[in-house]
């Protein structure tokens, strides 16, 4: 599976992991890199990362806003940091599915416009009761202001990861 991520800055990524071990409950897996997930496919090409890189060059990447401590059930229950939806972020949103469209091999349907719940996972695959301590470890969480490091393409298998953009170093 490939995903479309957000890593953050230093400070942004201090405090997420601040809240990782904060959680004390074992994970099924090991956690990655505290991100936004902004698509996921089973394959995002080569011909489809150069149309990326290339619109992704003339888009401005906003904050974040990490805000919502929150929960909710896929397959796995998940414990997440809710971002803030404005105009800004469901239009990068919209610009990188405008690329992806019918062009990659089984797109997440999660990761759809009209679907997309922007969000960083703290945890998943808890069972009810681990998500209920993992909760109530970090509540409350005072809002991270998360600012865009890079934008890559991560092999969620091999832990791949190919840099599409660095962060902007226009003001803010």
């Amino acid at each position: 599976m490939h995903a479309l991520v957000a890593f953050f800055d230093p400070e942004a990524e201090r405090r997420i992991v601040g809240l990782l071990n904060d959680l004390s409950v074992e994970q099924s897996h090991t956690p990655r890199k505290p991100h936004l997930t902004y698509a996921a496919a089973t394959t995002i090409g080569p011909k489809v990362r150069k149309e990326l890189r290339e619109d992704l060059e003339r888009l401005w990447m906003p904050d974040l806003w990490l805000h919502t401590l929150g929960t909710f059930s896929t397959t796995d229950n998940v414990l997440m940091l809710g971002a803030v939806v404005d105009a800004e972020l469901l239009a990068v949103h919209s610009a990188i599915h405008d690329v992806l469209a019918s062009k990659v091999k089984n797109p997440s349907a999660y990761y759809l416009p009209g679907n997309w719940v922007p969000h960083c996972t703290l945890a998943h695959g808890l069972d009810d009761e681990a998500m209920k301590a993992a909760f109530a470890a970090v509540f409350p969480v005072e809002p991270i202001r998360a600012k865009v490091r890079e934008v890559s393409i991560v092999d969620t298998q091999t832990g791949e990861v190919d840099v599409l953009k660095k962060a902007s170093t226009a003001p803010r």
